[in-house]
């Protein structure tokens, strides 16, 4: 960003120029810490501009639900001051979970009350949010793969099986939930002392889906550890475990995706998470569910 822009900033925020700092790793926006106590996140692209507008709708239903995330202080859509629109937030401090040894349980069971807490938002048009099954039956894509000589037949079958299992165990015509949408290690900023929750952060993929959807992009043992606090679990194991293997069978063509801080990025991540998962002997229900 240009120099007087950040300078205009500062000056409208009360900062000085030197306080004002870039915060590497975000993908879908440039984020700068405006002195200590301010936070600002601008989209990198127009792609992005529409994901930043949802996220102003969508925090205060959050934070009137009681889910910890920084308030707005400023959304900016005008094009005085950037040419972009901006979001300035509250500073929360702590880090998010990227390449830190994961946190205790209790940290897992908070982020189970808290996705509880959107969960329980009443359904309401809000800007930019819309429906997400989560891409349908992963069954097709199964046949797909076994067609094209990505999966050996036998193999195929196997997992055609463990879809079929699965689905008798989730309630069917479910009522969609707000959901956070990118519940993932980089998105959830724990404290420095104790590994407490803090923060759910990056509300750009929040959309009307499925509950089980909602836990598709952690790893599994972390499922294991939050759903226990969550209010109502009827079904929701396998709904989780239903969106992990699909989503990791849909991801078996695609390329290498290195240097990315998202686990799930690379393709054979998220199998091989299930597999782990598996093989550590995960209590029940999760063991009926193999």
């Amino acid at each position: 960003m240009r120099t007087e822009s950040l300078a205009a900033l500062a000056d409208r925020y009360g900062v000085r120029l030197e306080a004002v700092r870039e915060v590497p790793g975000g993908v879908a926006n440039r984020a700068y810490l405006l002195g200590d106590e301010l936070f600002l996140r601008i989209p990198r692209s127009p792609a992005f501009e529409r994901d930043l507008r949802k996220e102003a709708a969508v925090i205060p239903v959050a934070r009137a639900a009681g889910v910890r995330t920084p308030a707005i202080v400023e959304f900016d859509a005008s094009r005085r001051l950037l040419a972009a629109p901006y979001m300035v937030v509250e500073r929360v401090r702590g880090r998010d979970l990227v390449g830190r040894e994961a946190p205790e349980k209790s940290f897992w069971e908070e982020v189970g009350r808290q996705v509880a807490l959107l969960h329980a938002v009443q359904p309401a048009p809000l800007e930019g949010v819309t429906s997400d099954d989560g891409g349908g039956d992963p069954r097709p894509t199964v046949d797909r793969l076994a067609t094209e000589g990505y999966l050996d037949s036998g193999t195929a079958n196997w997992l055609l099986g463990w879809f079929d299992r699965l689905a008798v165990h989730i309630p069917q015509d479910q009522p969609h939930k707000l959901l956070h949408g990118d519940l993932a290690p980089q998105n959830l900023l724990a404290s420095d002392s104790d590994n407490h929750l803090e923060a759910l952060i990056d509300w750009g993929d929040a959309a009307w889906g499925p509950p089980g959807m909602e836990f598709a992009k952690l790893p599994l043992e972390q499922v294991a550890a939050a759903l226990p606090s969550y209010r109502s679990t009827e079904g929701l194991e396998a709904a989780a475990l239903w969106f992990h293997l699909s989503w990791g069978v849909s991801a078996i063509p695609k390329p290498p995706q290195p240097n990315q801080r998202h686990w799930t990025a690379p393709p054979t991540s998220r199998l091989l998470g299930v597999l782990r998962f598996f093989a550590a002997g995960p209590p029940a229900p999760w063991s009926g569910l193999a």
